[in-house]
């Protein structure tokens, strides 16, 4: 796309009004916001009733700030709100998980029925293994369906699962398993990547080395591979599950009992242990997957293209979609596993109806280019979705006219870890959608921008992100830590949640956002986000992707570093790098204005990311900063930050 086409769509597509066909969503309950600003806490509450209680709740919200309880005299299974009571509906036949493996022609369908047997396998053998109620259990899995089930057999007993991103190092996950005191663990021997096995099960021998009060590790056999063996500690999968019991009567535990652990990055080298509970992360997570993507049970195939590991797996691929009895797809491999047109196949061949992505994601697939999702029929498609990061709005774009063939609404949202589900979104029956905005808070959510003294700020201008009421998905807390999440969530604005992000509103009142307020910089008096430098800089025909830090400056105080990788690759652009570089630093000045202008851009084949597809842009800093790198163990190639702190180095010489 040239820069003057892509001034002219921005001009002509500042705004796409609700989508008509979304019938569901604009007729059956059109006044959804005004009823839920009227009373936020009973309109949550008639979202509640989503849920298979044991007992009712006659309470909904208990509040003593930051203390929230929600539905605390409910009870209730998990494991059977997402799975039991569809089959005992009449509903066992339906299809679970279309499950695609790494390796094209293997995979397997899972009805509500094999679904239900199954969890009800590993529940008993996790009992035979000695897991109880309260039990914190790690679950340290690649993405197949066992994972799946284990999780769900994990709160089926009470039990309180820590899920690991499998890419993490073996001292990540002794960190995780030490902080929340695990007894036992979940794995597999092994994994495929673009059919290469992977192996995980050392990482757990090794991790396990410090983590002795570990009794029981449960192995499931993925790749075949040899694999160390202690014998009375470990057990096979298929030797234990499998020979279990299908059945299994579950006991009802109270909404307030916490469900899982799941661990980010914190601002310390100790990660922070974000635990949620089970009646309102529940009821959250089933009514924003229903409510924003529409969801039609009867005839939807979703795909939340992301890793269990993460919270956009837990509340989007596991527990909305599940209690919501969707069809889904889940797959093990990468975007190009068996080609660069692996994803077109998989929404081809299973109809996909619903993708939920990472704007990280839709910018690789861009930069491999529009033939690839041209080759295949991807009409199935009626809605999409972005999640992790602010989009760019020519990703934005491309995705709609590419993936959506200008017919998709996209749901853009905004959430976190510690938020559970979903908080700021268009709904796509109902509100307009903007080209790289969130738009506005998800109905029975309170958010406000805020300027440095806690006051609302208007339209056109930004500030600071921040929910000023309880949301019944929200983490109760840090995990053995109360106090530090008083201070790091609580502290900056009394009485308002905020996590660090930075937002805008722009002349309409549409929230656009703007990253993390650790991301915005300071240029000569000048507060500038990343983000937008970012997205000025991949609006730029020959820009694939960007990621800007601020560096120290004596002059300016801090300056702007930009890596850049080319739609050409660098080597390819080597003879014109001046020039490029040059014409990128006069197009940010163009599009955001002169102050805006990189003082450094550095062009690179690849940028730093995380196995799940996130910049690290701490690293970055580092680099830029010339400060000595940190764990750099969640790479997926940690070479590559090496690299560009070489590329620094040579254009520090050529300055020179």
């Amino acid at each position: 796309m040239t820069e003057a086409k892509l001034e002219a769509w921005l001009e002509e597509t500042r705004s796409f009004a609700p989508s008509a066909e979304f019938s569901k969503q604009a007729n059956a309950q059109p006044s959804i916001y005004a009823d839920a600003a009227a009373d936020p806490v009973a309109w949550w509450r008639t979202q509640a009733d989503r849920l298979a209680w044991t007992t009712a709740p006659t309470k909904s919200l208990e509040w003593d700030l930051p203390n929230a309880k929600w539905f605390s005299d409910g009870m209730l299974n998990a494991s059977y709100t997402c799975v039991d009571r569809h089959v005992e509906a009449g509903n066992g036949d339906k299809v679970a998980y279309h499950w695609v493996a790494d390796a094209e022609g293997e995979g397997r369908t899972i009805t509500y029925g094999e679904l239900q047997k199954l969890v009800a396998q590993a529940a008993n053998a996790l009992t035979e293994l000695g897991v109880k109620e309260g039990d914190r259990v790690a679950v340290y899995m690649p993405m197949i369906p066992e994972a799946v089930v284990a999780m769900l057999a994990v709160v089926r007993l009470g039990a309180i699962h820590s899920v690991v991103f499998a890419g993490f190092s073996a001292e990540a996950l002794s960190s995780r398993i030490l902080d929340s005191d695990c007894q036992f663990v979940v794995t597999a021997d092994g994994a495929f990547r673009r059919g290469t096995p992977s192996p995980l099960k050392p990482a757990v021998d090794e991790a396990l080395e410090s983590c002795p009060n570990v009794k029981a590790v449960l192995v499931v056999r993925r790749t075949g591979g040899e694999v160390k063996w202690n014998e009375g500690r470990d057990y096979w999968w298929h030797d234990v599950v499998e020979r279990q019991s299908d059945e299994h009567t579950c006991k009802s535990f109270p909404s307030e009992q916490t469900m899982f652990i799941m661990y980010t990055s914190g601002t310390t080298a100790k990660p922070k242990g974000i635990y949620h509970t089970t009646g309102g992360y529940l009821t959250h997570v089933s009514a924003t997957h229903e409510y924003i993507f529409d969801v039609k049970p009867e005839t939807d195939v979703c795909w939340t293209a992301a890793d269990i590991g993460w919270i956009t797996g837990h509340s989007y691929i596991v527990y909305g979609p599940l209690i919501n009895g969707v069809t889904q797809v889940m797959y093990e491999g990468l975007p190009d596993s068996g080609g660069k047109d692996r994803w077109w196949k998989i929404i081809a061949e299973n109809k996909v109806t619903i993708l939920y992505t990472a704007p990280t994601t839709i910018r690789t697939l861009m930069k491999w280019g529009h033939e690839w999702p041209q080759g295949h029929d991807l009409s199935s498609l009626r809605l999409l979705g972005t999640v992790g990061e602010p989009i760019n709005p020519e990703a934005w774009m491309w995705y709609r006219e590419y993936i959506g063939g200008g017919k998709c609404p996209i749901v853009d949202t905004w959430w976190q870890t510690e938020t559970g589900g979903i908080l700021i979104t268009p709904l796509p029956g109902i509100t307009a959608t903007k080209p790289g905005a969130a738009m506005t808070p998800f109905p029975g959510i309170d958010a406000d921008i805020v300027d440095n003294d806690g006051n609302s700020v208007g339209n056109g201008e930004g500030g600071y992100l921040v929910i000023t009421a309880p949301w019944p998905g929200m983490t109760r807390g840090i995990y053995g830590d109360p106090e530090r999440f008083k201070e790091t969530y609580w502290s900056r604005f009394p009485g308002k949640y905020f996590a660090g992000d930075g937002a805008k509103r722009d002349d309409d009142g549409d929230i656009w956002l703007l990253g993390r307020i650790d991301d915005v910089m300071n240029i000569s008096g000048h507060r500038l986000s990343t983000t937008e430098v970012e997205h000025a800089l991949v609006g730029h025909p020959s820009v694939a992707e960007a990621a800007v830090v601020g560096a120290s400056d004596e002059t300016t105080g801090q300056a702007i570093v930009a890596f850049v990788t080319l739609k050409m690759s660098a080597e390819d652009a080597s003879e014109d790098q001046v020039i490029v570089i040059e014409e990128l630093r006069n197009h940010v000045a163009k599009v955001i204005g002169p102050i805006a202008k990189p003082r450094q851009i550095i062009l690179t084949p690849e940028l730093p990311k995380t196995r799940s597809g996130k910049i690290m842009r701490r690293l970055l800093r580092d680099v830029a900063e010339n400060r000595s790198l940190g764990d750099v163990t969640t790479l997926m190639d940690p070479t590559v930050v090496n690299m560009i702190a070489g590329l620094m180095d040579s254009d520090a010489d050529s300055e020179e």
